[in-house]
């Protein structure tokens, strides 16, 4: 009886202790939340945007009054609170989430449109041109209000994108035209976890592409008014500036000069881009924050100069508020003329509550300027989440503010008393500051989705980031403002010259060996953790905020420990790839489904690809083949792949995995253990093959994506 008092007094004691600890560090949490007050708010965006990444994380589509009962019951918890802090918080947090859940639910339903469920045409089709797109050879039309042959108006998409091989350079956004065209469905992901384009489709509303056959005949000009009036104008100041420059300034420079003066990106050659991205240099093409900073920022400085040249009117107005309304109107311009993309509203609100700081003589609070901008955002466009443009941008934003704001705490003395030596170190210490910041907040972004890390890109930027700034951008500026005198010729091909050095910067650093590292790409978990870990690094102000470098790391050495698929096959069973144990990626064709082979190369993160023979042996690839079927070894698992159904029987009783591009009974091929055969392909897209020690694993795009409105399904659920 004593030892059983003992024992109990012991179990008391250690729970009291446990007790003791858990309390200590409730109680260090509490100082040091209360110490971060001030920052608060700016989680908000964050629960806001973990409630739209949970809603498109769910495989199914989920009734429409989830979001706001959860904000409701939020809302009724924080009444409850009664003055109690942390429980408000935690209903804050959770109204937070419950707000971006609905917000995505609610986009979702009101961009709803038709899709084109299987292929259509030759047919005719009448349409409104939304948009043209120049492109290396021919043009890419964005078309509305589409009207097809042989297609019920119920099933019409209302938006189509067709391709125009024979060009269509006579027509501008608002025209009516005519034109053949062969239509699809959006493609889906060419792999389990691959870049979606048909729920980026989806949220533009975008229900078919394809291409046309022959040119587009122009019928007449639609009507000014209507719902589209707005982008239509500015479409076609777009198309006719970007005519115009490429005309002025011939080749590719022209094409790039173009891009950065309306965001028309279409006609740069694939060789340019490829040298840009290499290079670390691709963020000067896509229109963002530097752009939209350097057109407000010139306008800015010219009109408070200018006022400043007139004395009786600089007496009599206040300069810098008529200044920054003048920047606000030229950044607001360029954001529509560039085609309002995620970066571009991002740059422009931050400018504009910058401004008005200005305009009230009042100082802007940085980091909540990014955070208002990303709410803004998410709120207009909780798609935009799950896209690389909204993560770089923001993470590019964020890293570099909370960089600034430790910066400038730090004193560095005045800088007017510098020499111009000393100033022009200052200033290229602070573009590679920015360069270094850039690179490393948005470097996961980049390997998750492109699978490329640019690692001379510090070095390309120290030469390409002064030339847009002091050269390029000041030219292109002078360019608009001249152009509707016709006297914007010499200032273009003075800006060509400028576009061409930051080519030929380009084209140099990207030459260098080892420019490039290729890497496969990480799991959501991992990518995941290396953001939670940037924002708790980027959002807090106070020791614990390094804390984040932790989960970022750990985010970082999981990267390697991602499971990568062994055997890959594509929807129409056109083209199967395997794994050696190299790493290196051999496919049965090189001759065609080549969008799906590179993006199989990309995420494995190999740059060696190589075809399979008909038969005999492929060195180093455990691969055998013969006129009828393959077979791939790895772990002691067998993998037949089978072409031809004469080889199914034999294939079927010694192999573990049976791939067929044909039809195949189950009860004709049992002893497998995965069976995948011609309709599997069909009805759940793309499949992945992992083949590990303990068995083989599936996966496939159908699986993924789950049922979702931008998800066609196709056979049995």
């Amino acid at each position: 009886m004593p030892g059983r008092v003992r024992a109990r007094a012991g179990r008391q004691t250690a729970a009291e202790a446990v007790y003791g600890r858990l309390a200590s560090l409730w109680l260090a949490l509490q100082v040091r939340l209360l110490a971060e007050r001030a920052r608060w708010a700016l989680w908000l965006p964050v629960g806001f945007g973990t409630g739209i990444a949970v809603y498109f994380a769910l495989p199914t589509e989920p009734p429409g009054w989830i979001g706001l009962v959860v904000v409701g019951f939020a809302a009724l918890y924080a009444l409850q609170a009664r003055g109690r802090t942390w429980v408000m918080l935690g209903a804050l947090a959770l109204g937070a989430v419950g707000a971006g859940f609905g917000a995505a639910q609610l986009r979702t339903h009101l961009v709803a449109a038709p899709i084109l469920h299987a292929e259509h045409g030759p047919a005719r089709v009448h349409a409104t041109v939304l948009e043209v797109e120049p492109r290396e050879t021919g043009h890419r039309l964005r078309l509305g209000n589409p009207q097809v042959a042989r297609l019920d108006p119920a099933d019409t998409p209302a938006v189509v994108r067709v391709t125009v091989s024979a060009g269509a350079p006579d027509v501008l956004p608002g025209d009516r035209v005519r034109l053949l065209a062969v239509l699809s469905p959006p493609p889906e992901p060419a792999a389990p976890g691959a870049y979606d384009f048909a729920r980026r489709a989806y949220f533009e509303r975008l229900g078919a592409v394809g291409f046309a056959l022959g040119r587009v005949e122009r019928l007449a000009r639609a009507p000014g008014a209507g719902p589209n009036a707005w982008d239509l104008w500015w479409a076609e100041r777009r198309q006719t500036i970007a005519s115009h420059v490429r005309a002025a300034v011939p080749g590719r420079s022209g094409t790039v000069a173009a891009a950065l003066m309306t965001g028309e990106r279409g006609a740069i050659p694939d060789a340019v881009l490829q040298a840009m991205r290499d290079s670390g240099l691709a963020h000067l093409l896509a229109i963002s924050g530097l752009h939209v900073g350097l057109i407000a920022g010139l306008v800015f400085f010219a009109v408070r100069a200018a006022i400043a040249l007139v004395p009786p009117l600089a007496v009599r107005v206040q300069a810098k508020k008529w200044a920054a309304l003048a920047a606000a109107i030229a950044g607001f311009c360029y954001l529509w003329l560039v085609g309002a993309t995620v970066p571009t509203q991002r740059a422009f609100l931050m400018l504009a509550l910058v401004l008005l700081a200005v305009a009230l003589d009042r100082s802007a609070l940085s980091m909540r300027l990014v955070a208002w901008a990303a709410f803004v955002v998410l709120l207009l466009h909780p798609e935009s989440l799950t896209g690389a443009s909204f993560q770089m941008s923001f993470a590019a934003a964020m890293g570099l503010v909370a960089t600034y704001e430790v910066v400038r705490t730090r004193s560095f003395g005045r800088t007017s008393a510098l020499g111009l030596p000393a100033r022009i170190a200052l200033y290229a210490g602070g573009v590679a500051l920015t360069s270094v910041i850039a690179i490393l907040a948005t470097g996961p972004f980049a390997v998750f989705h492109f699978n490329r890390l640019a690692l001379y890109g510090l070095a390309a930027n120290l030469v390409a980031v002064p030339l847009t700034a002091f050269w390029i951008m000041p030219a292109a500026l002078i360019a608009f403002t001249l152009m509707p005198l016709g006297l914007d010729g010499p200032v273009l091909s003075i800006m060509g010259w400028g576009v061409a050095g930051m080519l030929a910067t380009a084209e140099t650093v990207a030459g260098w060996p080892g420019s490039v590292v290729v890497l496969p790409s990480p799991s959501l978990p991992a990518l995941a953790l290396m953001v939670a870990g940037g924002l708790w690094l980027c959002l807090w102000r106070t020791r614990w905020r390094l804390w984040g470098l932790a989960a970022v790391a750990a985010g970082c050495l999981s990267v390697p420990l991602t499971a990568r698929p062994d055997l890959l096959v594509t929807g129409d069973a056109r083209l199967i790839g395997v794994r050696a144990a190299d790493g290196d990626l051999w496919v049965s064709t090189q001759r065609r489904e080549r969008f799906s082979r590179d993006v199989w190369q990309r995420r494995l993160g190999t740059q060696q690809v190589h075809t399979w023979p008909p038969w005999g042996l492929a060195d180093g690839a455990a691969l055998s083949c013969d006129p009828l079927a393959c077979l791939f070894r790895k772990h002691g698992l067998t993998v037949a792949l089978v072409r031809d159904g004469r080889a199914l029987a034999e294939d079927c009783r010694m192999a573990d995995v049976v791939v067929a591009v044909l039809p195949v009974r189950r009860t004709r091929c049992a002893r497998p253990a995965v069976v995948i055969d011609r309709f599997d392909l069909w009805r759940d897209g793309a499949h992945t093959i992992y083949l590990a020690r303990d068995g083989p694993r599936v996966d496939s795009v159908r699986a993924h994506r789950g049922r979702r409105p931008w998800v066609r399904q196709r056979g049995r659920d």
